[in-house]
């Protein structure tokens, strides 16, 4: 049995996608084992043009084969993405042409990887599996200020939708908030697997009591800054009112990046320290020394189906989570990550309100993470999808100690 897993990000990229798809193309390969191959296509690290990490073309680990795609370099720009996006596409397929697969694997935020793996499944007439992260339409088209090309693009990636969904035979969808969305696509089977915490926060050491707490209260942000994060609407205005006693730490890049560099400045704000993107090592030893871990999802209707991966690191350690997000991330919140405040996004005078009248306390979230280490949701996740692909007979994944 061969097993194409295509995502447009992997190891030693930082991202989302990489974080969840790294593993889960081991875990395939060591439940499929020597009854078949795994083969990763993906890009060449490249989601920050401030963060470069050297990666090999080719790689192979026992039946697991990985080729690395170079792409076009990009700011997160719209445009700049769609023609890095088409590079991936047109040498992802040639990669691929002459491919035997069983069942091909798609893990997409964006889409176009799932529409790549629709059109390969297609012509091999083999099951289709998706990890869906996210719902690109409906973000893009609520993102777009521009009514004409919202016109435009609205039919066109419908189309595309049901040409890539409707030929699915499981979805795996990271929230539940997408649920309605995929209502109509009754052909595939549903599973849902969240995002989940990897080993690199399942050990993370104990806070000292609130009585060593320093003068100057550290808020950490910590991930993308773009459009769908809406940094500058919240952060200038909170650090504007809560003063000199507190101050934000923004560890990142993206698209919007400028945008907010250039509101801090005009603000006069010497109280938000923006830095660029850092590895997962060093990312972990900042949030030790944060007092606060910051999330916050722009104020648009497509955001409330999210679940944002970010809040999975921020509860695993025992730090207060401030989370500005509404709809499913905000309920999801409140049910599973005590020691939080989840705010309307936005709104500072809210944030600011709450850490200035609420004692400081941290808590060890152990039930949650339990319930959300990584590593058991992506041996799940990998049985789901070669069970879904009907080829989890052939599994030797008891045997086999990959």
């Amino acid at each position: 049995m061969n097993v194409l897993l295509l995502t447009y990000y992997f190891s030693p990229d930082l991202s989302a996608g990489s974080f969840r798809n790294t593993p889960l193309a081991y875990e395939l390969a060591r439940q499929v084992g020597s009854a078949g191959t795994v083969h990763v296509v993906t890009t060449q690290p490249n989601r920050y043009q401030s963060f470069r990490a050297e990666a090999k073309e080719v790689e192979q680990h026992g039946n697991l084969r990985i080729n690395r795609i170079s792409v076009p370099a990009h700011a997160s720009g719209f445009a700049e993405q769609i023609r890095s996006y088409l590079h991936f596409y047109r040498q992802a397929y040639a990669l691929t042409r002459s491919g035997t697969y069983d069942v091909v694997v798609a893990s997409s935020s964006r889409l176009f990887s799932a529409f790549l793996g629709a059109q390969l499944a297609r012509q091999r007439h083999v099951p289709l599996i998706l990890d869906i992260r996210d719902l690109f339409r409906e973000n893009i088209l609520e993102l777009l200020n521009n009514p004409v090309a919202k016109l435009a693009l609205s039919p066109t990636l419908k189309a595309v939708e049901r040409y890539t969904f409707g030929y699915a035979r499981h979805i795996n969808m990271v929230s539940e908030g997408f649920d309605d969305y995929f209502a109509e696509y009754t052909k595939a089977t549903y599973s849902h697997f969240t995002n989940g915490i990897d080993d690199y926060f399942l050990n993370f050491p104990t806070t000292p009591p609130a009585s060593k707490l320093p003068a100057v209260r550290t808020i950490l942000y910590a991930g993308n800054i773009g459009e769908g994060q809406g940094l500058e609407k919240i952060i200038p205005a909170a650090a504007r009112l809560l003063g000199s006693a507190y101050r934000f730490v923004v560890i990142g890049d993206g698209g919007t990046k400028e945008r907010l560099v250039r509101t801090v400045q005009e603000s006069g704000l010497p109280n938000v320290d923006i830095r660029p993107p850092v590895d997962r090592a060093t990312l972990l030893t900042e949030y030790e020394q944060a007092d606060y871990l910051f999330m916050h999802l722009n104020n648009l209707a497509a955001f409330e189906r999210c679940l944002p991966s970010k809040l999975f690191e921020y509860a695993a350690t025992d730090k207060p989570v401030l989370a500005g997000v509404a709809g499913y991330a905000a309920q999801f919140m409140n049910q599973h990550v005590p020691n939080s405040f989840v705010f309307t996004p936005g709104d500072a005078a809210s944030l600011t309100t709450y850490l200035l009248t609420t004692p400081y306390q941290n808590t060890v979230r152990t039930e949650f993470i339990n319930q959300f280490r990584r590593e058991t949701i992506i041996r799940s996740l990998a049985g789901q999808i070669l069970k879904s692909a009907g080829l989890a007979a052939k599994s030797v994944a008891a045997e086999v100690a990959y």
